[in-house]
This record gives C-alpha cells, structure tokens and sequence, in this order.
C-alpha cells in the first residue's frame, strides 16, 4: 500500500451529511477519514491506535463554535506536528488571521470544491518538498471590481488588459483563458463592471465547485420531479441572467453533454429547464474562464468544438507569473496595503532582500499563490518590515537553486510603480537607486559616481537635495 493510500484524516464534524460528503471525497484518493462529533471526543480519539497514525485534521468551525481556536491550540499542544484545516462558512480575514495563528495550516471556506479540498491535504501532507508555506489559501479579501486593480506592467499582461477593456463595451461573449491563479475570474468581473449590463443581473459560477450531475440544474432550472429530489422548481443562471451577465470559471471542466446543451442554447437563445416540455428565450452575455486553451481541447475531443468558438467570439491570454516577474515588486507592495486594511492584521513594508526572493520564485499557483504566502508571511510577522527569513520555505527551496545576489535580481527592490499602478515621482526613484548604489559600492563614493554616470561633486549635490545619507 503506497504511502497516501495509508493516510488517515480525522474530521470534527456533527454534520452527518458533510461528513459522508468529505469521507467519500477523501477516499478517491485513498485516504481514510474517523469522524469526531464534537472538541472532546476529537481529543480523546488523539491518544487511540488510530489517533496515533493520523497525518492532517479537518475542523469544522461551528462544532466548537467560538472556541474554534482554542480548541486549535489544544489539538497542537498535543500533537504539534500535525496539520489542522479549518472549514468554515465565514470569510472574516480576522478569523483566518486568529486560527492560523493558533496554528491552523489552511483555512477553507464552505462549500469547498473537491480538488480544493484535497489539494489542501495534499500541500500541507506531502514530505517531497517543504511547500506547506505555498498551500493556496481561499480567498481572503474582497477585490476591487474595475481595471485600475489590475496590477502589472508587462507587455503582454498590458495587451489582455487592453484587450478586455475594448471587449468590456461590448455585447460579445469572451472567453479568458490562463494558468490557474493569473486573476482571470477578477479580470471578468473587471469586464462587467465596465460593460453596458453593468447594472444588469449577473452570477458567477465556478464549474469545478458544483457536482457533476448537478450542473445542467444549475444552468438551465429544472422542474419539480425532473429527477429523484427535484421537489420544486429551479430557475437556472441562464434564466436569473436575462438581459445581464454570466461568469463561468473553469468552462473547461463542463462535462461532455453539457457542453453540447450549453452550445445549443447558446446559438438558439432558448433555455430549456431539465424536465420542461417549453424553453424560455434569454438574453444573456457570457464572460468564460478557461485553465487551458479550448482550441487544443477540441483537437482532442474534450471539448465541444462550437461552443469552444461561441464562447470565445473574443480571445483573451493572460499570462503567467513567471513570465512577468517585474511587476512582482508592485503586486507585492499592493497585495500588503490590502493586506495591512484587513482586521487584526498591520501594514507591513518589504525588504529588497524578500522581493529578490519573491523575484526568484517560479509562482506555480501565479498571482494568487503570491497573495497566499504575503498574507501567511504577513500573519506571523512580529515586525514592520517583511524580510528575507519571513519565507523560509521560499529560502530553502530557492537557497540551492541559484545564487540570489546575482547580477540578474540585483535593483528589484528599486520600484518603478506605486500600489495603485502608477509611476513614482522621479525623485522617489533616482534617490532609491542611489541609496542602492552606495549600498552595493559599499560608499566608495567615487566608484559610485562613476557607475552613475555624474561627477562626485553632481552625486554629493543629489544627496544634499534628496536628503540622502551618504553613509546610506
């Protein structure tokens, strides 16, 4: 038996129904789940035969309700090394904020995909590589809803912003297709609120969140008795959305007979609820995301060939994290000014040590992933500033990868743009890149002008003007 086929889960939950939901999820993978129904029978079942053999621990927030985090702290003092995930309902940062401090390795909020689930357990269970600090955490904070939020400067992240704009005053359905993380559900909300239906219905709907046989209900309505459950009517997104907008996240992931029913509505304006003999015309606009490109998806039969086109009358690439790492020093400092807004949390300033390090990085997870680790780094921080050693495992992945102080990462922490987007005044500039000058000189001053390109005495006039210690 391999090693996750071994690993064993302990849910603390007095919901049956979630509890056979999460067991049955666990086992696709080969885990095992015991199931605690409230805080004290959870800690009497640590010291058992099976107690002893578990590798992580879901909690649910309403079982100890305000004592959540107590009863954290409890389950850690008595077995520090093992991992607890939060699920809860709340999306309050300061709860995420108090149940990691309490020693809490994730926080998901309910309901909760799946893959979202099991790739918590997999991030903060697996031993190949020290990655617990990268596990994604959901969501924390509300997003800005128009295009100035979009942070980034890079060629090509500035043509899909470009190109979403122009497509945001029209009527077209647009398709976005990019790597998971690279902020494509947020570039779509960014489209509607700049569209004409912006006042108009709309609802987002992550695909890969909602069980398979439940998807086809959810777009189109049903009809009582449609199937074994369907006790009243439904109205379906397509129908709640006439006249506005629908957002469908990971459109890749419908299944194959939805996709031809979705095609079919589409092209003929009619939505026809599950087990109804009459269809209802629609008006409805739809902004899609997609993980990966439709067009290759087809070529391999796993994707329905017309409605990869009508979804996508208008094409968007947005491109990963690490193919635009210098717009990682401004994400970074606008990711903490929202961070430092958020309830129990405080603003925070980097080091150019910790943005060289972040530079470094490959951002697997893209521009979510980097948000995940400041506001972990940010949680646990007892400072003001974030430096270097507020990411150890970024440090001991990348510390045998490359030398960090290599010409290519030096003046990252040298920034061009402030948190909104927009150019820094020229001054700010020009005196950080002296500071940095003097600092990698080591305040051979005369070196210093040099490598500057002035005369000592124009350097010495800058440092009086810009109110610079030379010993900087």
């Amino acid at each position: 038996m391999s090693e996750t086929e071994s690993r064993l889960v302990m849910l603390i939950d007095d919901e049956p129904a979630q509890s056979r939901l999460i067991t049955a999820i666990a086992a696709r993978e080969g885990w095992r789940t015991i199931v605690a129904s409230d805080a004290e029978t959870a800690i009497a079942m640590l010291g058992t035969r099976e107690g002893m053999q578990l590798s992580a621990i879901l909690l649910d927030q309403w079982v100890p309700g305000d004592d959540a985090c107590s009863l954290i702290e409890e389950l850690k003092s008595r077995r520090p090394a093992l991992p607890i995930l939060m699920l809860t309902t709340s999306a309050s940062p300061l709860l995420a904020v108090e149940a990691m401090r309490a020693g809490a390795s994730d926080y998901l909020v309910k309901p909760i995909s799946p893959d979202r689930l099991m790739e918590a357990l997999r991030a903060v269970t697996t031993r190949e590589a020290p990655r617990d600090e990268l596990a994604p955490l959901t969501e924390k904070m509300s997003a800005a809803l128009d295009f100035d939020a979009m942070i980034g400067t890079a060629p090509k992240f500035r043509t899909a912003l470009a190109q979403a704009a122009k497509a945001a005053r029209g009527h077209a359905h647009t398709l976005i297709e990019g790597e998971s993380g690279t902020g494509k559900e947020m570039l779509m909300r960014a489209m509607h609120a700049a569209s004409p239906r912006s006042k108009a219905p709309l609802r987002v709907i992550n695909i890969g969140s909602i069980p398979v046989n439940s998807i086809e209900s959810v777009l189109f309505g049903h009809e009582p008795d449609a199937f074994p459950g369907a006790f009243d009517r439904q109205i379906g997104a397509m129908q709640h959305c006439d006249g506005g907008t629908l957002l469908l996240d990971e459109v890749d992931r419908l299944p194959t007979e939805t996709q031809a029913l979705l095609a079919e509505t589409i092209e003929s304006g009619i939505v026809r609820p599950v087990g109804a003999t009459h269809g209802f015309r629609v008006d409805v606009r739809l902004l899609s995301a997609s993980n990966y490109a439709l067009e290759r998806l087809t070529k391999t039969k796993h994707f329905n060939e017309k409605l990869a086109k009508l979804l996508g009358a208008t094409k968007i690439e947005l491109p990963p994290l690490r193919e635009r790492t210098g717009d990682i020093p401004s994400l970074t400092r606008h990711f903490l000014g929202r961070i430092g807004e958020q309830p129990g949390l405080n603003h925070l300033s980097i080091s150019d040590s910790a943005l060289t390090l972040l530079a470094a990085f490959d951002w697997p997870g893209n521009v979510r992933q980097l948000q995940s680790v400041l506001f972990r780094a940010a949680v646990y921080c007892e400072g003001q500033s974030l430096t270097a050693d507020s990411f150890p495992q970024l440090s001991e992945m990348l510390g045998e990868l490359e030398d960090l102080t290599s010409p290519q990462h030096e003046g990252v922490g040298v920034m061009l743009y402030t948190d909104d987007g927009n150019l820094r005044p020229l001054e700010e500039i020009e005196a950080d890149v002296i500071r940095l000058a003097i600092g990698h000189y080591r305040g051979r001053m005369t070196e210093v002008a040099r490598r500057l390109g002035i005369g000592r005495s124009t350097l010495y006039r800058k440092l009086s003007d810009l109110g610079i210690d030379n010993a900087a």
